[in-house]
């Protein structure tokens, strides 16, 4: 099996499509808490008709290592890991696509190592940032990792079913029974490591704010309209970051690239193949709110 080595933990990749020597630029997928590797499946067979395409399996996610040391597992291994996968293969620039935890990978990435990003589709990001519900959610982290820890089993049809997750069991049964089945198979210890390390140790987005509205990556952002713990958080991310667009997925909660897997892949398709011809380019400074605004006096745009 094809891993890159992390810091001495081996990180799992699948690297398909178009060849290496063609000049498309490749696409690094980064999935999210509850999927893996296989949860880009839809995108791969879409994507790999003209990009080459890399699926990593995140730290704790087998076939990567998952170490049994608490240690090991953080934000920062999340964002080292992507880049020790694109280092193995010699890529030296890449489109990122992330969903949820690998949205927020995506981010940190535009934030911190922008040489590597041609641009970043971030889809479901920023779960557990806002500051109304970040109590709580810190607090539910902390409650299912001890009880994965103690159980030693992941509850994967009770986690399925969750206000952002139904909505995939409602559109796609078969997908959700795979989405849940690949769930239940993830090692519980890592499972726990992860969700104390990353989705409670990272910052909230929130106090990222002046590093984000500092990025000069292209970036997507993507959210269901019924993924109600994103929802704030996109839009703040739309307003602050001159080089994002925003798209909302009709009726869909979390998981869109499964849920909605062809509108998924137009919406990133459409961006990327602008950023790559050329034709994207930042918000306007003038489509900021109070800006040229229409008075009687003025006339429109002045």
């Amino acid at each position: 099996m094809p891993h890159a080595n992390s810091a001495g933990v081996k990180i799992y990749f699948e690297d398909s499509g178009a060849p290496p020597a063609t000049p498309s630029i490749p696409i690094l997928f980064l999935h999210e808490y509850m999927g893996d590797h296989r949860s880009w499946q839809d995108q791969v067979r879409h994507f790999a008709r003209g990009w080459r395409c890399i699926v990593v399996a995140n730290r704790g996610y087998p076939p990567s290592d998952a170490p049994a040391e608490a240690e090991k597992y953080g934000q920062k291994f999340s964002s080292l890991d992507a880049l020790a996968v694109l280092d193995h293969l010699g890529i030296d620039r890449a489109h990122v696509v992330g969903l949820s935890m690998g949205a927020f990978t995506a981010l940190q990435l535009c934030m911190e190592h922008p040489r590597r990003l041609v641009s970043a589709v971030a889809a479901s990001g920023g779960s557990g940032s806002h500051p109304h519900g970040r109590a709580k959610f810190l607090a539910d982290s902390k409650a299912n990792a001890e009880r994965m820890a103690a159980s030693g089993k992941v509850p994967a049809e009770t986690m399925g079913v969750a206000p952002t997750r139904v909505q995939l069991q409602n559109k796609d049964a078969r997908g959700w029974r795979q989405f849940v089945d690949h769930l239940a198979e993830h090692p519980a210890h890592a499972a726990a490591n992860t969700l104390r390390a990353v989705q409670m140790g990272r910052p909230s987005l929130y106090e990222q704010e002046a590093g984000l509205k500092a990025v000069s990556v292209p970036v997507l952002l993507l959210a269901g309209d019924e993924d109600e713990p994103c929802l704030d958080v996109n839009l703040w991310l739309k307003r602050i970051m001159p080089t994002a667009q925003l798209a909302m997925l009709p009726g869909s909660g979390h998981v869109i690239n499964i849920e909605e897997p062809a509108l998924f892949n137009a919406l990133a398709e459409r961006f990327i193949v602008s950023v790559e011809r050329g034709s994207w380019r930042p918000r306007d400074p003038r489509a900021v709110a109070g800006v040229g605004v229409f008075t009687a006096e003025a006339g429109p745009g002045r």
